[in-house]
């Protein structure tokens, strides 16, 4: 396991008591480097959304939690945030609450001359997502895909 991946998990199993106690959801956890500063990111959720109270009441609880258990090597900065409307599907339970919904699909390298794609989410596994796009199935092999996330509608 990675140093990114071993201080989101023990992260996440930090959070898991305080987003219980507080009446919201993990919805993913990460550990990135942009520019010169390392961020430590939870995202929560709640039936009917999160607010900044939300925010604020689990980012004091969780930076007490991290502030005793002190496993991050490197100085970071911590945010608790929504994970937004236009949320990115990282894991299988984010796509699973998703099927039915729009998505938007980028990908590596163009597939039929492009590389974003629009349409519904209907069905995953191990190795492929499937989305129907103006009413025919295509189906994206997992390895393919560089982004996919909820679309928004303005």
């Amino acid at each position: 396991m990675s140093k990114r991946e071993t201080y989101e998990s023990k992260t996440e199993k930090l959070l898991l008591p305080i987003v219980e106690k507080f009446g919201v959801e993990i919805y993913d956890v990460e550990y990135v480097k942009e520019g010169s500063d390392w961020y430590l990111r939870a995202y929560i959720d709640k039936p009917g959304g999160v607010n900044i109270d939300d925010c604020e009441k689990v980012s004091r609880a969780l930076s007490d939690e991290l502030d005793k258990d002190d496993f991050i090597e490197d100085a970071y900065i911590l945010e608790v945030s929504s994970p937004g409307l236009g949320r990115t599907l990282k894991k299988d339970k984010h796509l699973e609450k998703s099927l039915g919904e729009e998505v938007e699909i980028k990908t590596y390298k163009p597939i039929d001359k492009q590389k974003e794609f629009r349409g519904v989410l209907k069905a995953f596994d191990e190795q492929n997502i499937i989305v129907v796009i103006d009413e025919e199935e295509k189906v994206f092999a997992r390895a393919e895909i560089a982004l996919i996330r909820l679309a928004l509608d303005f």
